[in-house]
């Protein structure tokens, strides 16, 4: 035991800065643990170890702000320091990665650690990668979704049923949420929709919606705004619901990887999490989607069901048509005007309007608000009527925004750029990854003005010099790269496009 003069550091992890000689005496290198007590309350606390050998002198340890929030030590106040071990989840992450299958008991231990912020994010990692290289089978998978939700808050709500549904993603411009929300809260049934934002994409369902109102709230305000509005559309990673997924997904970013097995359980869990009972899934499906073929599909499907038959609940999958985007736009603003203008009426885009109402008439199929066969009729509906904009505009009202929002008050980013057809022809090809390449590229989806709007889809004739689509930036310099990028993805083709030429004249 080593005692240290204590030095506040605002950094926002769990973790203390030593001297590497103080690290050396102690017996630690970066990345190592040390128990952290505090002996004017007796208080200790598990910390990450980083070395410096100039921002903390021999005899002081910084302290950062989550480690301090148990531990409560003052600037220049004194701690003990001491070497910890090793927690028992990194044995069974290297079990996970030498291809053993995970107990029930050994998947909670990884998943209390996670939430707990007990195993570093390069563990986390680790895990993450395990699982991706060497998939668990459906035993693990269901003690995944199991540990998620036990270690995370827990919606219940009084009647049943309870709808939720998700799209496993892959798709640009899959902004159905903002119409089968509505339209199935519209329909009488509760919807307590929690979402991610953008893994792969450029936009996830919470950052569309937050370009309209709050997404971040507790489980409790979630339940109540619920059974006041029938729905909402908030981001699952502020109500400590499954809070283990959110980490998860923070470490899958930079990779931009979504492992099979910690998909199902990612979704899954937030459903059971909020009181699910009936559940519909999107499975888009394209060769530049997750799913590629039919066949993935219907496996990826019953894997689906199988889980959901094991935390009774009731899923039905909907594999869709994911070879092109869902509508004409790409980017948080621009779906966003694109929802608003089809719940004002607009009769367009009908890629996007089908298969929100076949989603939608799915749910009210399985929770007998429709006869088999008429749910989507039952959805056209609400939504000519105008029951799911009133009820969309209730949900942005509920969670703190401007019911009276118009697609007309939503403007994209100001640097813009039109893409003009090289030859006539057909649009012959659109590749949904380059397409959110280039979204990402111009911004999207943290500057939510970024994205693309598409003028032709696939099929469509264009004359050469008439426009294919338009780059949206909110910063000039973030469209200059994405021009520069798109010349080299090419995302959308067109019948007679010359696509090289060897050698080049330029050459000779």
């Amino acid at each position: 035991m080593v005692k240290f003069s204590v030095k506040l550091l605002d950094i926002a992890k769990r973790g203390v800065l030593l001297n590497r000689l103080d690290a050396r005496s102690i017996g630690v290198l970066d990345g190592d643990r040390v128990q952290v007590i505090n002996p004017a309350n007796g208080i200790s606390a598990m910390a990450f170890v980083d070395t410096t050998s100039t921002i903390a002198r021999q005899g002081t340890a910084g302290i950062y702000a989550i480690t301090n929030e148990r531990l409560q030590v003052t600037d220049g106040g004194g701690v003990e320091i001491r070497e910890a071990g090793r927690p028992a989840s990194l044995e069974y992450i290297k079990k996970k990665m030498d291809g053993g299958r995970l107990s029930k008991e050994e998947t909670l231990t990884i998943v209390r650690d996670v939430v707990n912020d007990d195993i570093s994010p390069a563990e986390l990692t680790a895990f993450i990668t395990a699982s991706y290289i060497n998939p668990m089978d459906m035993d693990e998978v269901e003690h995944l979704t199991r540990a998620m939700v036990e270690t995370g808050e827990q919606i219940k709500f009084a009647t049943k049923p309870i709808v939720d549904k998700h799209s496993i993603g892959g798709v640009p411009g899959n902004k159905i949420s903002l119409l089968v929300v509505p339209l199935i809260a519209a329909s009488g049934l509760k919807i307590p929709k929690t979402s991610s934002r953008a893994i792969t994409g450029a936009g996830g369902t919470a950052d569309l919606m937050e370009v309209l109102a709050p997404v971040e709230f507790s489980a409790a305000e979630v339940q109540q705004m619920t059974e006041k509005a029938g729905g909402v559309i908030v981001w699952g990673g502020a109500t400590n619901i499954a809070p283990a997924d959110d980490r998860i997904i923070l470490q899958e970013y930079p990779f931009r990887i979504d492992a099979r097995g910690q998909m199902l359980a990612s979704v899954m869990a937030k459903k059971y999490a909020v009181g699910a009972n009936l559940v519909v899934i999107d499975i888009p499906v394209g060769e530049h989607t997750k799913v590629p073929t039919m066949q993935d599909g219907r496996k990826l499907a019953r894997e689906f069901i199988e889980l959901g038959e094991r935390l009774n609940m009731r899923v039905e999958c909907a594999l869709t048509f994911g070879d092109i985007p869902v509508g004409h736009s790409i980017g948080p603003k621009l779906e966003v005007m694109e929802a608003l203008r089809v719940l004002e009426g607009a009769k367009e885009p009908n890629s996007f309007i089908q298969k929100s109402i076949a989603l939608a008439g799915i749910a009210f199929e399985i929770s007998g608000k429709a006869a088999q066969g008429t749910g989507a009729l039952m959805a056209q509906d609400l939504l000519v009527k105008g029951k799911a904009l009133e009820k969309f505009r209730r949900i942005i009202e509920i969670q703190g925004g401007n019911p009276d929002v118009t697609s007309n008050d939503i403007a994209p980013g100001e640097h813009q750029f039109v893409v003009n057809a090289p030859a006539s022809g057909y649009v012959i090809g659109m590749n949904n990854q380059s397409l959110i390449t280039l979204a990402r590229i111009a911004g999207a989806p943290h500057d939510t003005g970024a994205g693309i709007l598409l003028h032709a889809k696939k099929g469509t004739p264009v004359k050469a010099g008439e426009p294919l689509f338009t780059i949206y930036a909110d910063r000039s310099w973030r469209l200059q790269k994405a021009l520069e990028e798109g010349r080299r993805l090419m995302p959308v083709l067109v019948e007679g496009m010359l696509l090289d030429r060897i050698p080049s004249g330029r050459e000779f």
